[in-house]
Parts: C-alpha cells; sequence; structure tokens
C-alpha cells in the first residue's frame, strides 16, 4: 500500500492523470465506522496550498474491486484538482475484496454486507474529512459499480452531502439477482430516490444492463420528484453511448477513453458548482 512519499504517477492519457507524483501527498489512514470499528482509507490531499486556505472534500467509494490501485489513483486525481479526498475501504471488516475470478463468491460478498453498517461506515468517512482543520464544509461523494449504489444510497438518506456522483451503480432496484429485498439490503436505493437529499450526476453506459439505460431514467424521474429536484436544484442521468460497465475502469477490458474523458469532464465542473472551488 502506498505510503506518504509514494503516490505513483496515474496510467499515461488517463482522464485527469496525476502526472508529478510529488503534487499529491497520499497517506493510509484509519477511521471510525459503525459500532466504532476501525476502516481503512486512503486519504489524498494537494502538496501545497495556500496558507489559511480551506478545501471541500469528497468521499471516493470503490468498485467490487476494492480500494486497489486504481480506486487510489481516482482518488489522487481528485487530490491534484485541490480536493482533499478519501478512498474508503468498505471491506476492511473482511480482510479484503474477494477473488475477482470467482462471480459466485464475489455476488456472496456483496450481498452479504449489510447497508446499514455501511452507510455508518460512509458517516465515520465524512466526519473525518469535515473535521479537518482545512475542511470548507462541502463534501461530495463518488462512487463506482457497488460504489454507485452506495453513494446514491447515501446522498437519498443522510444530510451529510452537498453533491453526489453514481457511476454504474448496480442493484439500485433490488437487493439480489432474484430477491428485490433481504435483510442485509431492506429497501432498493431507487425507491429512495424521491428523497435525494443533494444535487445528483449519475452515469450509465448504453451497452450497460446493470444499471440500464431504463433503469437511469427511472433513477431521473424519481429523484426530479424529491425536495430536491422540485426545487431545481440539479438532476441529471447521463448516458454514454460506445459504453457498458466500468468503462472509467482503465484497469479492465471494459475501458472506453472517449466516454471516459467526456465522464471526466462532466464530474470536474459538477463538483466545482456544488463544492465550490478547490483552490
Amino acid at each position: 500500500m502506498p505510503e506518504a512519499d509514494q503516490v505513483r504517477p496515474s496510467p499515461e492519457g488517463v482522464p485527469g492523470a496525476v502526472t508529478d507524483r510529488d503534487a499529491v501527498r497520499g497517506e493510509n489512514v484509519t477511521f471510525a465506522g459503525a459500532g466504532d470499528a476501525p476502516v481503512n482509507g486512503y486519504l489524498a490531499t494537494p502538496a501545497t496550498s495556500p496558507e489559511g486556505a480551506s478545501r471541500p472534500a469528497i468521499v471516493v467509494i470503490h468498485e467490487a474491486g476494492g480500494l486497489g490501485e486504481h480506486i487510489r489513483d481516482v482518488t489522487n486525481r481528485f487530490a491534484n484538482l485541490g480536493y482533499t479526498a478519501l478512498g474508503v475501504d468498505l471491506y476492511t471488516r473482511e480482510g479484503g475484496p474477494p477473488r475477482m475470478d470467482d462471480a459466485r463468491a464475489l455476488m456472496e460478498r456483496l450481498f452479504s454486507i449489510p447497508d446499514e453498517r455501511t452507510l455508518s461506515d460512509l458517516d465515520g468517512a465524512a466526519e473525518l474529512l469535515l473535521a479537518r482543520g482545512d475542511a470548507s464544509g462541502r463534501l461530495g461523494c463518488i462512487g463506482f459499480c457497488m460504489g454507485g449504489r452506495y453513494t446514491l444510497l447515501f446522498a437519498c438518506t443522510s444530510g451529510r452531502l452537498d453533491a453526489a456522483v453514481d457511476c454504474w451503480g448496480g442493484f439500485i432496484d433490488k437487493a439480489t439477482l432474484e430477491e428485490r429485498t433481504t435483510r442485509e439490503r431492506p429497501t432498493p436505493p431507487l425507491e429512495l430516490a424521491g428523497q435525494l437529499r443533494c444535487p445528483l450526476l449519475a452515469a450509465i453506459g448504453a451497452e450497460d444492463q446493470n444499471p440500464s439505460p431504463e433503469l437511469g431514467e427511472q433513477l431521473r424521474e424519481r429523484a426530479s420528484s424529491s425536495p430536491v429536484g422540485r426545487s431545481g436544484r440539479e438532476i441529471k442521468v447521463d448516458v454514454y453511448d460506445g459504453a457498458g460497465h466500468a468503462f472509467f475502469a482503465d484497469y479492465r477490458p471494459s475501458y472506453r477513453p472517449a466516454p471516459a474523458a467526456k465522464l471526466w469532464a462532466e464530474i470536474v465542473p459538477f463538483f466545482a458548482r456544488h463544492l465550490g472551488s478547490p483552490r
């Protein structure tokens, strides 16, 4: 795991690439999650900042593969823009991510993590960021795949967030492949979208099926009926042509450079609008 002096440059050509490793400070941290249990994270900050400056912050939630090098790099990219960014490890209690080559084990792991626990962990992440001496008080959240689902859930149930970006959050309309609800996942996030509490940007690949573009339209309609939507605050669900699931994940075959660049060009001004300038 990278230490404070071992920030790695981004892969060449990716959107928002960190090319100067000295521009960002990264460190492994632990914060209190559900039941005060320790949760691991990766905290990235700009290496330089004007004296007395305050910064908005962003929680970054990993995909099914966990808090690996890609998500750490994405966290660094936000720090390179001037944010304080925290990548959370929602697999801390499980000792790390499941095997990605075992689909059954992967799904069992995903479905076994209680939403209530995750929301408490995310609340702990928010507390860590907002309690910093350099915090501006503005907080965003972005998540990918399973992290997108949790971002949406957090945005609909917590008053902590000022902006949320849901990147192809799967299983927003049901708990598992067969069940609408389970004890661990009692309410699908889609059913809570009418309670959305902050501006939302959602991204879906046109070739994706979980979530599908049709499900994205349902999300847009329900979120638009929320108090946030009725007040005219920003709610946007974008469908990206030529892309399927995980098209921003530059280490996977699903990566699509042009849609990924287009998405980054949406995310950056979205956060700037709702969190304020990070520099």
